[in-house]
């Protein structure tokens, strides 16, 4: 590709972080556009280009285009949190939506076509089989996932119009940290797994709550698809390069490990990487859980030459790090 300027929404964030550092790595120049308010500050590396702005309001996105020339962009900005978004869906979809569309519009300004866009496995909602493949019936069952769904529509409207080539990628269960500990999820109260189970071996979560032990899987937990932050991060950078190659680029592609590990198996696995033990006990299902949900990395490995680098060993060890370090 070449040396390209990336505008990076959500740069300070706990992926966004990440793919920052690895798009200086590979020689590109990022751009972080945050709000701050789910980033960190301290995320952002020393010399690296910041526009402190909301997606939400059009003039500070214009005033970024405005003053960096920008060749691509990779859009992580969005509000995750599924329960959240059950409970006040407005402010998912003016976030989630409103915040996109804003994008959009000023990149189509600024002459700028090209975007990865952050995805979610949420758009299939219950999987009728598993490995899941992008052709699966999108079938969302929260207002997170639908507005994942929105965007991706959005875009398919701006491709086939002719103002946008995208990669769209959608994420399975996303986790691990840094090597070096200076950067990984942090969240005051996280509602994935594996942070709270981190939590737990440190002893700074008294009991873990295991949602479910009569899934029809081998230990009767749900099981789900971890992928390394750093392996999803290599996706994204292999997606720029597709962007960069084609002529026409409108890809869906799922991002996941392609291996499904139940929660008695992160537990356990914990507890052999931490040493100690993960206090937890069993509770019912909880409404709309799924008993498995694994990728199919087909796609990405054919379209993007991406396969995972890391185990689910890889990436509690980096998780194990970080939480110490916290």
């Amino acid at each position: 590709m070449g040396n390209k300027r990336i505008l990076v929404t959500g740069g300070a964030g706990d992926i966004g972080s990440h793919m920052v550092r690895l798009l200086l790595e590979a020689g590109h120049t990022p751009v972080i556009f945050d709000n701050l308010s789910t980033g960190h500050r301290e995320f952002i590396p020393k010399g690296v280009l910041f526009v402190r702005g909301d997606l939400r309001k059009p003039l500070d996105i214009r005033k970024a285009f405005k003053k960096y020339k920008i060749d691509a962009v990779i859009h992580f900005a969005a509000l995750i949190v599924v329960p959240e978004s059950v409970a006040q869906p407005l402010k998912y979809y003016e976030n989630n939506v409103t915040g996109s569309l804003n994008l959009f519009q000023e990149m189509i300004r600024a002459g700028v076509n090209k975007v990865v866009f952050s995805s979610s496995a949420c758009v299939y909602g219950q999987p009728l089989k598993t490995p899941i493949k992008e052709e699966e019936p999108l079938k969302v069952t929260n207002p997170y996932g639908a507005t994942k769904v929105m965007v991706e529509q959005i875009l398919g409207d701006l491709a086939a119009a002719g103002k946008m080539d995208y990669v769209a990628l959608r994420y399975f269960n996303v986790a691990g940290a840094h090597p070096s500990g200076e950067i990984g999820i942090k969240m005051d109260k996280p509602t994935h797994l594996i942070p709270n189970v981190m939590k737990a071996a440190l002893g700074k979560v008294k009991q873990l709550q295991v949602f479910g032990d009569d899934y029809p899987t081998k230990d009767g937990s749900g099981v789900r698809d971890y992928v390394h932050v750093l392996d999803l991060c290599d996706a994204h950078l292999l997606a720029l390069k597709l962007l960069f190659k084609e002529k026409v680029c409108r890809q869906m592609i799922n991002v996941g490990n392609g291996k499904g590990f139940s929660v008695l198996d992160v537990i356990r696995t914990a507890e052999k990487v931490t040493g100690q033990k993960v206090p937890y006990k069993m509770s019912p299902r909880r409404a709309g859980d799924c008993g498995c949900v694994v990728a199919s990395f087909a796609k990405a490995k054919r379209m993007l030459g991406w396969t995972p680098k890391r185990d689910l060993k890889d990436i509690l060890e980096s998780a194990w790090v970080w939480q110490r370090a916290q």
